[in-house]
Formats: C-alpha cells, sequence, structure tokens
C-alpha cells in the first residue's frame, strides 16, 4: 500500500458521498483514479468494501468494520503530520541541552533566553553536570546538544564538536590578598596557599593539568558550586581557581587574577552533537544561537 494516508482519505470520501463520482469531485481527482485506489484498498485487505449500485456505492459489511478504524488512522496521521510541521518549522517539539557547570553562569542561559524569544513553542530540557555525563548521555541517545570542556591540546573523543571559545582560568582571591592587584600570577606563587575545590583529590579538579610541573595543591575544603566558593575566598577560608565563564558572576569582595596558561592552559569551550547523526531544526537553531551569544561573550 504505497499511499495508506491517500487511500484511507479515498476510501472515508466514498463512504461519506456514497459514490465514486462524488467524492472524485470533492478531491478533485478522476472517477477512475478513485475507482482505482478503492479497487487498491480492497485487494490490500483482501474483501469488498463497497457494493456498487446502479446509483452510487455502499458500504459492505467489512466496509462498516473498516470506517472507524480508517477515520482514527486519518486523524492520528493528520496530528503526526501536523507535529511534524511543527517541528520543521520550529512550532513545536523539544531540545534536550547539556552544559557543564561554568557554561550555566552566563553562556547557556544567554543562548537559552535568546532562543526562547525566537521559537517559544520548543520545550527546552537542560540537564547540567561534567563534560563525561554529557559526552555519554549524547552517544546514548538522551541528550539533543551538550556544552562541553576540555583543555586546550586535549581532544575529545565521540561527538561532533563545534567551537564556541576558548576560556583562560583565574583565581579567585580574597580583595586583602597581598596578590590581589597582580596582572597575572604562577601557581607557584601559590604554593603556600589553602584551596577550596570541589574535590580533595586535585586530580579531579581544574588543577589537574597543574599536577605533571610537580605543583601540590593542598585541598582545605571540598565546595562544588561557585557561588559557595567565593563566599570561602571572600571569608579568607582559601582561594580557588574560577574559569572564565563563571567570572561573570563574580563577587565583589573577591578579586580574579588570571592565572598563566603555562599552569593552567585555557580550555576549549564546545558544542557538541552526536556524531553521524541528522541534527533536528531545533539542534541547528539553538546552534546559531549558542554561537552568537559565545561570540558576543569573546567580545565583552
Amino acid at each position: 500500500m504505497s499511499d495508506p494516508h491517500g487511500l484511507y482519505e479515498v476510501f472515508l470520501r466514498v463512504a461519506r458521498e456514497g459514490s465514486f463520482t462524488a467524492a472524485a469531485r470533492v478531491l478533485g481527482y478522476t472517477q477512475s483514479a478513485v475507482s482505482r485506489q478503492i479497487q487498491a484498498l480492497e485487494d490490500e485487505w483482501g474483501t469488498v468494501l463497497f457494493d456498487r449500485l446502479p446509483r452510487g456505492v455502499r458500504l459492505t459489511e467489512a466496509g462498516r468494520v473498516l470506517l472507524p478504524h480508517a477515520q482514527g488512522m486519518r486523524d492520528r496521521l493528520r496530528a503526526a503530520r501536523a507535529e511534524l510541521d511543527a517541528v520543521r518549522s520550529l512550532g513545536g517539539g523539544m531540545l534536550r541541552l547539556g552544559a557543564f557547570a561554568a557554561a550555566d553562569v552566563t553562556l547557556v542561559p544567554r543562548a537559552m533566553a535568546e532562543f526562547r524569544e525566537r521559537h517559544p513553542d520548543v520545550t527546552v530540557v537542560h540537564t547540567e553536570g561534567p563534560t563525561a555525563k554529557h559526552v555519554a548521555l549524547l552517544e546514548a541517545g538522551e541528550l539533543d546538544l551538550a556544552v562541553v570542556s576540555t583543555p586546550a591540546g586535549h581532544p575529545l573523543p565521540g561527538p561532533e564538536l563545534h567551537p564556541l571559545l576558548t576560556e583562560p582560568m583565574y583565581v579567585a582571591l580574597p580583595r586583602g590578598h597581598r596578590f590581589a592587584g597582580r596582572r597575572s600570577l604562577r601557581l607557584a606563587e601559590l604554593a603556600g596557599e589553602e584551596w577550596i575545590e570541589g574535590d580533595v583529590r586535585p586530580e579531579r579538579t581544574l588543577m589537574f593539568p597543574a599536577l605533571r610541573s610537580g605543583f601540590e595543591p593542598r585541598v582545605a575544603f571540598r565546595v562544588n558550586d561557585w557561588t559557595a566558593k567565593q563566599g570561602f575566598v571572600a571569608a579568607g577560608l582559601g582561594i580557588t581557581v574560577l574559569p572564565a565563564l563563571a567570572a561573570g558572576a563574580a563577587r565583589a569582595d573577591v578579586a580574579l587574577v588570571p592565572v598563566s596558561p603555562r599552569d593552567l592552559p585555557h580550555r576549549e569551550v564546545y558544542a557538541a552533537t552526536p556524531r553521524g547523526l541528522t541534527r533536528s531544526p531545533a539542534v541547528t537553531a539553538f546552534l546559531g544561537v549558542l554561537t552568537a551569544v559565545a561570540e558576543g561573550l569573546g567580545r565583552d
């Protein structure tokens, strides 16, 4: 059955009009074309659906049994077509988006707000977490797009990557710290400091690239949230590494000083999509918005 939607539309119209000729006139077909399509449907089901009368046609018992199913199929196909049209035109559908925490400070919220203004009928479902989690979710088909990061020069295998920006690293210091006014810092200058990081094991933090050169930070407090980390810094309990994307929410009582890229290389930030799969219109549109927002941040 090459076109079930068309065949059932013809079947329902003939049943309503009681005539091949009248149905053909309403549908804009020839009478012979309507007759051939009804014959094709009867061949498909292996039974006669209409009795041919001297004037018009009448549903057989088999035709009356098929009628409500044909109506249901016609309605479901119409609904499916409407939903597909909405997805194509961004008048509906869903975008499943993931992002690492620092990207959720400024980059991702701005992009989501811009996307919502342009396409208010597309539902965006957001997930936060580390890059490794989002790469796995992309590969499992549970995300459509993710904002991910990796230190410069470190490949990120798996997804298709779309460059967004390069992110330098800062050290957050109390305003009264002796280095608060510096234009840049080497980590060796901070060897005696206590650190506030998201894990007591430095190899699981943003500081892991510096460990290869022998730097051994002393992590005094484990704090995950960027705002909370700054609260600890402002209180004089230690210092922390702050990526540039999180610097947009820096507290007034915290000083940010760039860390030399020789110690902590800049991070590459990407939009990641599943490799080799067709992108939905929503993914393509959001990718464009995200790229524009990232370019704007780079100019700020």
